[in-house]
Formats: C-alpha cells, sequence, structure tokens
C-alpha cells in the first residue's frame, strides 16, 4: 500500500478520470445502438408497407434516428447532471437520509449512540479530521457502515444498528478506521461521482419502460385502419424496447465500472485501517462477525442499490456470479488481514452478551474515568451545582502526565521537520493519545461542545482575547449580535477556556462542529456574524486563534450554504509565489521579534526553492491578506499544498524548538490547506 497522502489522492484522482472515460464510452456506445437500431426499425417499417413514408414530414430514417440518438444523450447526460447537482447540494447528508439514516446528536444519552460517538471523536482528533455528523439506520440488523460527502467539511458517517450493537469497541473501532481511511484518501468524492455519473444511464432504462408501457396498453385505442398511426406506434414501441435492453446493458456495463472501482478503494481502505490501528485482528473479527450473521452486512434501504459501493462491506445480494459485487469476497479480507484464519464463522449469538456488557459499561464508567481528578472548571461561573475547584485547575496532573507521554510541552525538532509524512497518516499511537486527551478536556465543556445552543457559547469563548480592553470590545460587541443568554453563557465559560490547555483547543473545536451544524439556519447566521466580529477584534487575534476561527467558517460552510464543494487544485506554486509569501510570513512573524521572524522565513523559503520568496511586511500579513492567500493556494496541487505545509514547519522549527503552540498553529494551517495533519506525537509507533 503506499503509506503516502499525496500519493493516494492521486490515485483516486486518476480512478475519478478511469470512471469519466468508461462513462464517456458507454454513453457513445449506447447512443450509437440507440441511433442504428431506430433507423433499422424505421427502414423496416417504411418496407412493410410498400415504401411508404411511416411520417409525413419528409424525413429520411437515419435523419430520425439521428434526433432519437441525440435525445438518448441528452437524456443521459441531463440526468447525470440532475443527479450530481442534489447529491452536491445535500453532499453526505442526503445520501445518508436516502438510506433511512437518522442523525446522532452529539449530547446523546443512548449507551450505544453514546459509545459511538465517543469512539467517532477519539479516531477524529487521532486523525486531524472534524468530528463528522454520524446517521444511525435503526432499522437495519446487518452489520454496515458508510462514509459519504466530497471532503472532510461536509462528510458524514453512517452505521447500522447491526454495526453499533454487536460489534465490540476494537471491532468498531477497526470499522471506524476504516471509513475515516476513505475519507483521507478521497474516496468519498469518488462515490458520490459514481452515483451521480451512472444515474443517467439508470434513467435511460427507466424511460424505456415508461415509453413501452404507456404505449403497449394505450395503443389498442386506435383505429386499426390507421396504418400511418399503428406504424408510428410500432416504432415508438421498438424503440422504448430497445431503451430498456439498453438500459439494462447501461446498468451492466455501469454496475461493472462501480464494481471495479469499488473493490480497488476498498482493499486500499482495509490496508490503511490496519495501519491507523495496528489492530488487523479488531478488522478481521468485525468481516468475521459479518460471515457469521444470517443479515450478513445487506441493508433492506431501497436505494441501498445505488449507494452499494460506498459500504464498508456487500450492502446488496451478490449477482451476475460477483461481477457487480462492489467488494472483494468476504474471505479474501479475512485471509488478507488473518492468514491463519481456519476458514470458520464464529457463532451469531456467541459474543452479543460481551457486547451488550461492553456497551453498558463504557457508558456507565468512561465518563468517571475520564473526570477522574478533573475539574469542570466552570463552577466558579456558577455552571455546576455541585461544589468543584476552580477553574485553574481544569486539569489534573495524572492525566497530564498521561498525555504528556505523547506530547510533551515541547515538541523535538526532528518530528516537525518531517510534519508532512504525517499529513493523512495517523497510527494507533494517534489513537491512544486521542483517548488520553479526552481527559484533559474538561467533562462539563465537552458537555456544552456537544450541544448546539451552548457549543455556540464555547467555541465564541475561545476567540476572546487576554487583553482586558480588546475583550471588554469584544463582549460589547457581542450582546448585540447574539441572544442575551448565549452572551452570559461566553462570559461565565471564558475562564474555564483560558485555562485550556493549548493542545486541547483544536480538538474542542472538532468536538463541537458536529453541535453546530445542527444549529438552524437563523442560529448559524447570528453565529457567523458574532464568529466574524470577534475574530477580527481589530486585528488583535493570534494567528492560532484567527486559523481556529478559519477552521469553523470553513468545516460549517457546508452545512448551511449552497457552495459549491472545491474542487482539487491544479495550478502549480511557481505561480502562487505571492500568497506563499503572504502565508509563510504570518507563520514566521508568530511569537517572533523582526529579526528572528526574518531567520524563520528564510527557512521555509529554502524549502520552496526557484520561487524567489522574500518576507513581506508585518503590517501586509492582517487577516484579510491571509485570508485571500489561503483562499489562492486552495488552488494549488494537493502536493504543492503539501509543500507549502513542510515550508510552514520549517518556519516553526527554524530556532531549534517546537512549543505546543506553535505545532498546533502548524496543524490548524494544514487543515485550511486541505492536509488533515494528525498531532505530533513523540512515542510515535
Amino acid at each position: 500500500m503506499s503509506t503516502n497522502f499525496f500519493e493516494r489522492q492521486a490515485s483516486a484522482k486518476k480512478s475519478t478520470v478511469w470512471l469519466l472515460t468508461m462513462f464517456a464510452l458507454a454513453t457513445v456506445a449506447i447512443v450509437v445502438t440507440v441511433t442504428v437500431v431506430v433507423a433499422i426499425a424505421l427502414a423496416a417499417t417504411n418496407a412493410d408497407h410498400n415504401g411508404q413514408a411511416v411520417f409525413d414530414n419528409g424525413q429520411a430514417p437515419w435523419a430520425i434516428a439521428a434526433l432519437c440518438g441525440f435525445g438518448t444523450l441528452l437524456l443521459i447526460l441531463g440526468g447525470s447532471f440532475f443527479k450530481i447537482v442534489a447529491l452536491r447540494a445535500g453532499g453526505g447528508a442526503s445520501v445518508a437520509e436516502s438510506l433511512g439514516g437518522v442523525r446522532i446528536y452529539p449530547s446523546t444519552s443512548d449507551p450505544t449512540e453514546r459509545r459511538l460517538m465517543n469512539v467517532v471523536e477519539e479516531m477524529s482528533i487521532a486523525s486531524g479530521v472534524p468530528v463528522p455528523p454520524v446517521y444511525f439506520l435503526a432499522n437495519e440488523a446487518g452489520i454496515n457502515a458508510f462514509a459519504a460527502g466530497y471532503s472532510p467539511s461536509d462528510a458524514v458517517l453512517g452505521i447500522t444498528r447491526g454495526a453499533a450493537e454487536r460489534l465490540t469497541r476494537d471491532e468498531l473501532q477497526s470499522v471506524l478506521a476504516h471509513e475515516f481511511s476513505h475519507i483521507l484518501n478521497g474516496d468519498m468524492r469518488i462515490g458520490i461521482r459514481v452515483m451521480g455519473v451512472l444515474y443517467g444511464i439508470l434513467l435511460m432504462g427507466f424511460v424505456g419502460q415508461l415509453i413501452f408501457r404507456t404505449l403497449a396498453y394505450g395503443g389498442g385505442n386506435r383505429s386499426r385502419s390507421d396504418k400511418g398511426s399503428s406504424n408510428a406506434t410500432m416504432v415508438i414501441l421498438l424503440i422504448g424496447l430497445a431503451l430498456i435492453v439498453l438500459g439494462f446493458v447501461g446498468t451492466f456495463l455501469g454496475n461493472l465500472i462501480k464494481a471495479a472501482i469499488s473493490r480497488q478503494r476498498e482493499r486500499l481502505a482495509d490496508a490503511s485501517g490496519v495501519q491507523f490501528t495496528r489492530n488487523p485482528a479488531g478488522l478481521a473479527g468485525a468481516l468475521k462477525r459479518i460471515g457469521s450473521l444470517k443479515a450478513g452486512s445487506k441493508l433492506q434501504a431501497p436505494n441501498a442499490a445505488q449507494a452499494s459501493h460506498i459500504f464498508f462491506a456487500e450492502g446488496v445480494w451478490k449477482n451476475m456470479a460477483g461481477l457487480w459485487s462492489s467488494h472483494p469476497p468476504l474471505e479474501e479480507r479475512i485471509r488478507a488481514l488473518d492468514p491463519n484464519w481456519d476458514g470458520k464463522f464464529p457463532a451469531p449469538e456467541s459474543n452479543a452478551g460481551i457486547v451488550s456488557h461492553e456497551i453498558a459499561t463504557s457508558f456507565s464508567t468512561e465518563p468517571s474515568t475520564l473526570a477522574a481528578g478533573l475539574a469542570p472548571g466552570v463552577a466558579a461561573a456558577g455552571l455546576s451545582g455541585s461544589s468543584q475547584p476552580s477553574a485553574s485547575s481544569v486539569v489534573s496532573d495524572s492525566a497530564t502526565t498521561n498525555s504528556n507521554e505523547y506530547y510533551p510541552a515541547e515538541i523535538p525538532v526532528r518530528i516537525v521537520d518531517r510534519a508532512i509524512d504525517h499529513v493523512g497518516n495517523p497510527t494507533q499511537a494517534h489513537v491512544d493519545y486521542a483517548t488520553g486527551l479526552r481527559a484533559l478536556l474538561p467533562q462539563n465543556i465537552v458537555a456544552f461542545a456537544r450541544e448546539p445552543y451552548a457549543a455556540r457559547a464555547v467555541v465564541l469563548s475561545m476567540l476572546l482575547n487576554q487583553d482586558a480592553s480588546i475583550r471588554a470590545s469584544q463582549m460589547q460587541a457581542l450582546g448585540g449580535l447574539v441572544t442575551p443568554d448565549v452572551a452570559a453563557l461566553v462570559k461565565k465559560l471564558s475562564p474555564a477556556i483560558d485555562e485550556l490547555d493549548a493542545r486541547v483547543r483544536l480538538p474542542l473545536v472538532d468536538v463541537a462542529l458536529p453541535a453546530l451544524a445542527a444549529m438552524s439556519p437563523s442560529q448559524y447566521r447570528q453565529f457567523i456574524q458574532a464568529f466574524q466580529s470577534l475574530a477580527a477584534a481589530d486585528g488583535q487575534l493570534d494567528l492560532f486563534e484567527w486559523v481556529l476561527s478559519q477552521i469553523v467558517i470553513r468545516h460549517l460552510r457546508p452545512h448551511f450554504e449552497n457552495a459549491r464543494p472545491a474542487p482539487v487544485g491544479r495550478m502549480p506554486l511557481t505561480r502562487l509565489s505571492a500568497p506563499c509569501a503572504v502565508v509563510l510570513s504570518a507563520v514566521a512573524y508568530a511569537g517572533n521579534s523582526n529579526q528572528r521572524a526574518q531567520q524563520a522565513f528564510e527557512a521555509a523559503a529554502s524549502q520552496l526553492s526557484g520561487l524567489g520568496l522574500k518576507l513581506v511586511l508585518r503590517e501586509a500579513t492582517n487577516l484579510t491578506q491571509l485570508r485571500r492567500a489561503l483562499s489562492a493556494i486552495a488552488q494549488a496541487t494537493p502536493q504543492a499544498q503539501g509543500e507549502l505545509v513542510d515550508a510552514c514547519a520549517a518556519a516553526i522549527s527554524a530556532d531549534g524548538h517546537a512549543t505546543i503552540e506553535e505545532v498546533e498553529l502548524l496543524r490548524g494551517v494544514s487543515d485550511l490547506l486541505d492536509c488533515p495533519m494528525p498531532p505530533l506525537l513523540v512515542n510515535q509507533v
């Protein structure tokens, strides 16, 4: 398996090109066949009636046939375009809802759902991907899951009740690692395009059936003496029948194309998922459990066939001798993970009791375990009825010690220097770190972050400036932008938020995003206005806080605004030297004097030789200029964006050390450049 994030992105792009090429060839073949069939049918009908034309418009059979072929082309392209636009507007959520998924709210108290959300949060923190909304397919007894969307910003996860209730935590974690690999590998965009592109071919068959049935049942009412009308009806019937046949052929070819792409990407996701968790037994166990169930991984949803290629395992019954199978055979996948497997599946109910106990135990003990020795940090603000320590004791010594094993106060330069190698490559060490990091997050604040109403206050509190005068100005402005209760909650939460360790700020934003995505449209508009007002603050926010603000806006926008998914960039950095200079200058100035900033910038520029970059004035790296620069760099190729991230890492480590704040800034910039970076850990395995 290729372990390079950018190589996997390039592979996904090649798969998309191959899909479009095969679709174009299939469309051409269908259009040509329709044209030929119609021409033959017209010629045969004319010959049967002594050369008298069926139609009295003087058109030759081939001219009419060409019009039919052109109409078929418009039907296919129009159907595909319609479906692509519909999927683009709804993103992954429309796919999940079409399969019967119901969104799980982050504040859920249901034991099964809470365990699932906890694992999703851990995998998100570990991978550097925002926590996606999760949809629960409550009516599906089979074990399955999927990831859908165009990008990490609008990605959603779906999981069946069978998977949530029957998989152990290790198995569930492995299945979710597989789905997060699809997000990181660029497979979701392919999956959405497959659904849209092939819809046009399927639509052709539906139209053929409609024509055939309409004329077959209605044509008998015409006078049999009207030979011209009868012949015309017969021609249209033949055309309808041809469309049905060709629709079936097109569907057959389309499913072959879909299966070929899907099987390749599923093998890659299996390998990436194992690399993520370092636990092949967990993924193999989930697959074995599928083989032991009568329902297996099958879904009952009517639209399951259209989305079969995005599932964790085969979502519909196999057909055509496995030619249409969207996944490699179950046995093949298991043996790739467990070469010593004896070929026997476990008894269907052998682990049901263990899993039920694990769910109950996880729900009843996890919060207290994570909160052991921790203070919610909001008692001083009057947010808890119990007696709690002050905000300054939010983090316990034991929790800090556990997390520092992976992420000390200062990160060795050797780790930062090769930061680009970690983009899109989370490991089990990151999962372990994420589990420990959740102990650094005060549970009351986490509870607020999971609730749509309070999550607004949590995130807005993170934008308050440490300078008392600027903060007072921010709070005054906030009072006119949000409701009084939200403003009051921001004020109450701010002491605890101020005390948060730098390493938990990005994860806390990630945890809050699903709740924020559940706001109403009016709440979103109000929140964004307040957010942008605090983020501007006369340009006084530090770069890290500004990056946090941009991450929130960037990942929320697809859920509320009819914005087109950003296309994959194709521009080299040689055409983006000015924006690159602004970004690198901003990173170099962060926390540095002008002299040290010059040294940091030169170290960064050396990573991008040939661009002739020069440090811009500090004033020219204001928030507006930085926003424009990042917007321009979004047009760069993924590999080019990765090179810029590498240059930012060089700027941060130029002075021989890297603090937590600098590393988290690097991860934030990486997120804005579509290069999801997991935490940079000392003890990576």
